[in-house]
């Protein structure tokens, strides 16, 4: 897509502050936020994972947690059974097989309980700096399909899709862009599309007639 270095710019201007928006101290930390995100309000994680994090200090204690407790814990969140079964396993297994550290490859990650290759991605970039490829999250959905940057529904065609167009440097930083325009101006049910700074860009949007706007 020739505009998509322009797009880029454009959305880097708007919104200088693009990063991640859990709250975390190392790796194992953002690994369980991550996992928390999922169908999830990173402010409502925010406020989850303080309390999480001062009662099971260490990898080991979510290893050691009781299943009915932790989905207490988590219980806010959503989704608190699959994602109790998802933690408590992923430190199981990084104590059995990564000798207590979270393993920094795409392939080691994903071979966690709960880790797939979206939150694999967030991990790697996040929390140490490898950039391997685009966390593709719901609102990188919405918005790369309304944009014209790929027509496949899967996460991981669509992440393959954006890798291909997204200068490699602009990949960590595309997900925040995209996530943050998401939230405030091309929402799911009726984009703002005549407040979009890169509304001229966008084969979707409808600016100024009145009609209802096509959601893609």
């Amino acid at each position: 897509m020739k505009n998509i270095k322009e797009i880029i710019r454009i959305l880097k201007r708007e919104y200088p502050e693009a990063k991640i928006a859990l709250k975390f101290r190392n790796p194992w930390q953002l690994l369980v936020a991550t996992i928390l995100s999922a169908q999830c309000t990173d402010v409502r994680v925010n406020k989850v994972t303080p309390v999480l994090f001062k009662k099971y200090k260490a990898i080991s204690d979510f290893a050691e947690a009781g299943l009915k407790e932790f989905e207490k814990d988590i219980h806010s969140t959503g989704f608190y059974k699959n994602k109790a079964k998802g933690i408590i396993g992923s430190a199981k297994k990084i104590l059995n097989e990564f000798n207590g550290k979270v393993p920094d490859t795409i392939e080691e990650l994903t071979s966690l309980p709960g880790v797939g290759r979206k939150t694999a991605n967030v991990i790697l970039s996040s929390g140490f700096g490898i950039v391997v490829g685009i966390v593709v999250d719901t609102h990188v959905i919405r918005l790369s399909a309304r944009l014209g940057l790929t027509e496949n529904k899967d996460p991981g065609k669509i992440e393959k899709d954006l890798m291909k167009i997204i200068p490699q440097e602009d990949w960590r930083v595309f997900s925040h862009l995209l996530i943050l325009h998401g939230r405030k101006i091309c929402v799911a049910r009726r984009p703002l599309c005549s407040d979009c700074a890169i509304n001229r860009f966008c084969p979707s949007a409808f600016v100024g007639d009145g009609r209802d706007r096509p959601l893609r």
